[in-house]
């Protein structure tokens, strides 16, 4: 189970990154910041539901034993 929390961290890293990403790309022409903030939301959007998915398997565990 600690690979799964692992991979939730890793989601927040990558928001880190995406962000950064946008900030440093935002006024350059292109248009890869706007690209940038998406991933970032994404990403996001994942790490909560990679939480709540876990969470929920791990309750649904405990029950049965």
């Amino acid at each position: 189970m600690k690979i799964f929390k692992f991979f939730e961290y890793a989601y927040l890293i990558a928001v880190v990154f995406f962000l950064y990403q946008a900030y440093m790309q935002w006024g350059q022409e292109g248009g890869r910041g706007v690209l940038f903030l998406i991933f970032a939301g994404v990403a996001l959007f994942m790490f909560f539901f990679k939480r709540k998915f876990r969470q929920k398997f791990t309750q649904n565990n405990s029950e049965e034993k």
